[in-house]
């Protein structure tokens, strides 16, 4: 048992449990020469325990190896263990073995051996801190999940609640047209809605499971600053807010980005901004370029800030967790699954962006997106308007900010700017300028001012300066509502909010050529729009309120249509002579007996070469580009995603009927 032991023990001690007695087997390098020998007295054991073990583990060590007590604890076991920390931050585990007996039969002798076990020490500490930490994991998710359900539960039951029961009363007012519209509109909110809740849970899952791809394409910045401001407008309308929208020195407005990506990624804020903002509050969005350490690449800084109810220090440092929301914002009843910046954080990430927030409870909060882009590799043109060459313009608008950044886009085309930010200031300038023989060729007025607004200050001008000069509208609202008015004010063109420089440089060009141009395109796409009326299709659909809906929607735009309720159905149908006098297929993906991939395969091998290659268009909730090349693969001509609407339906038709 010693030679055993010794292998494995740095030291080894022959104990005498009667007499105390210390025999020393095997040295350990903690004793000192004086200690070393046959004999290890107690003093010096007491001095080595000192020496060696630290102080939260010395009392430990003595009540182990005192051996008035080893003959009854040993009774129990049959070798004793005890673990211990050195001074040098080692771990030692000393074990007492029997080792003699006297004539009785009593135990007379013990061993007791240590042995370094500092590395089976910190693996077993490592192990229990990762053990911990994945408790403590798997209680957050537990509780994020738990949070999540609960949350999901209540926003997904507010709008089915409101769809169930406007339902309900547009059935029992059926005769009542105005009120039957009322509820309608209720429902399309609400079911619009809940398909935000679904796509934002959708879209995480993706995410999570890596499924999401960015696609860089050409992306022209004003487009996606245009579409934002646009989807967003009523929302900010509705609340009474204060909407700026501003770009600075944007001289790229072509870059390579992902277009679907970056909108989404600037509506999951924008909508926030809004929802978390009060009545009467500020929403102001920026973009601007700055330059980027990689040749062919610039970076671009979109910034959205808000005067709104804010955030907490603490919750600032979790807002991009999945299924987090402050405890203020469930408390106003404001909804959402805490999924949407989560979602916003995994996709610039993905893009290779940064994205930060400041925020301060009830002062507002700014969040600021950082992307480096590729360019298109071409820059605005900054060439001057001939006819406008060193004249004189005067902006006008409330934000100086604004004011400033379209000055600079004025003299980045060979004008002279100034500005102002109030309207009564400018009607006087304007007569100022006028009287001096110094006027200004150019106005362009911001729409919404706080001591005049625009059309106000248009009228007052054109009384100074008469019809002679443009004078251009600056909004960052529909200006629809109030055109007529201002065309009679004297407005002779108008420009959404942010304005960029291609943008102003083509306004001035020609305002009314400008106009005429887009009513004429407009006209032109309305008179040779194709009509399809004879057309007939089979719609392949087994649900029977899809079915309905999408019969409707067709027969609208003048096909003719038959329907089957399955797969089997579509390539029995399209088996026989009956197949023939089909010019389309509008096939659903998923359905019970055989989905929509296999049968577009079933009747592409068949025999008549018609009715094998007829036009077939995926017309599917299966929504994601995936999806679409899915169909691709299995034969089809064309993807629409549901809900389907008759624009979408025409599109499709003009790409396979052209």
């Amino acid at each position: 048992m010693i030679n055993a032991l010794g292998h494995a023990y740095s030291s080894i001690s022959l104990v005498n449990i009667k007499t105390e007695k210390i025999e020393i087997v095997k040295s350990s390098r903690n004793m000192k020469p004086d200690q070393k020998g046959d004999i290890l007295s107690k003093a010096h054991l007491e001095e080595l325990i000192q020496q060696v073990i630290t102080e939260p583990f010395q009392e430990k060590y003595r009540e182990f190896i005192n051996m008035s007590t080893v003959t009854q604890r040993l009774e129990e076991r049959e070798t004793l263990s005890f673990t211990a920390q050195t001074v040098e931050g080692r771990w030692l585990t000393i074990i007492i073995v029997p080792q003699g007996y006297d004539k009785t039969g009593k135990l007379s002798t013990v061993l007791v051996a240590n042995r370094d076990v500092t590395e089976e020490k910190e693996r077993e500490i490592e192990r229990d801190k990762n053990l911990r930490n994945a408790l403590a994991a798997a209680e957050h998710a537990n509780r994020a999940k738990t949070a999540f359900l609960n949350n999901m539960s209540h926003d997904i039951r507010t709008p089915m609640n409101a769809i169930i029961g406007f339902t309900a009363l547009a059935t029992t007012h059926i005769g009542n047209t105005e009120l039957v519209l009322d509820y309608l509109k209720k429902i399309h909110t609400s079911s619009q809605h809940l398909l935000s809740l679904i796509n934002d849970v959708l879209d995480m899952s993706r995410i999570e499971s890596g499924s999401v791809r960015i696609e860089y394409t050409t992306v022209h910045l004003p487009d996606i600053l245009h579409d934002l401001r646009t989807i967003i407008q009523g929302s900010v309308h509705s609340k009474q807010q204060d909407l700026y929208i501003d770009t600075q020195d944007v001289i790229h407005e072509d870059i390579i980005t992902d277009k679907l990506r970056l909108t989404q990624v600037l509506l999951n804020i924008c909508s926030n901004a809004v929802k978390f903002t009060p009545v009467g509050g500020m929403i102001n969005i920026r973009v601007s370029e700055k330059p980027c350490r990689r040749d062919g690449y610039i970076t671009v800084v979109f910034s959205v800030k808000d005067n709104g109810i804010g955030m907490s220090r603490e919750f600032r440092k979790h807002v991009f967790d999945s299924f987090s929301r402050e405890h203020t914002v469930t408390e106003n009843g404001i909804g959402g699954t805490g999924l949407g910046m989560a979602i916003t954080k995994n996709i610039v990430d993905m893009m290779g962006g940064t994205i930060q927030v400041e925020s301060e409870t009830g002062k507002g909060t700014e969040f600021t997106i950082m992307l480096e882009c590729e360019t298109s590799g071409e820059t605005v043109k900054r060439e001057p308007v001939p006819e406008l060459k060193g004249a004189r313009a005067l902006v006008v608008d409330d934000d100086a900010q604004t004011c400033m950044s379209v000055s600079r886009m004025l003299r980045e085309i060979e004008m002279t700017a100034d500005w102002t930010t109030s309207g009564k200031e400018a009607v006087l300038r304007a007569k100022e300028a006028y009287e001096q023989n110094q006027e200004f060729k150019v106005y362009i007025i911001d729409w919404l001012m706080p001591d005049m607004n625009g059309i106000e200050t248009v009228r007052r001008i054109r009384m100074v300066v008469g019809e002679e000069y443009p004078i251009i509208i600056l909004t960052a609202y529909d200006w629809s509502d109030v055109e007529q008015e201002a065309r009679e004010a004297g407005v002779t063109a108008f420009v959404s909010k942010p304005l960029f420089l291609s943008e102003l440089r083509e306004v001035l060009m020609s305002q009314a050529q400008r106009e005429l141009l887009k009513n004429e395109k407009q006209k032109a796409q309305a008179e040779n729009r194709k009509s399809y009326a004879g057309k007939k299709v089979l719609l392949v659909e087994d649900n029977e309120l899809n079915r309905e809906i999408a019969t409707a929607i067709m027969k609208e735009i003048g096909l003719e249509v038959d329907t089957a309720e399955d797969g089997t159905d579509a390539v029995n149908i399209m088996s026989s002579a009956e197949g023939r006098k089909y010019d389309l297929i509008f096939m659903d993906i998923q359905m019970p007996k055989m989905d929509g991939y296999t049968a577009t395969r079933e009747i592409r091998t068949l025999n008549n070469h018609k009715c094998a290659n007829i036009p077939i268009i995926a017309m599917t909730a299966n929504a994601f580009e995936e999806d679409r090349k899915k169909a691709v693969k299995a034969g089809m001509n064309g993807h629409i995603a549901k809900p389907i609407s008759a624009d979408v339906i025409l599109e499709n038709l003009d790409q396979i009927f052209e």
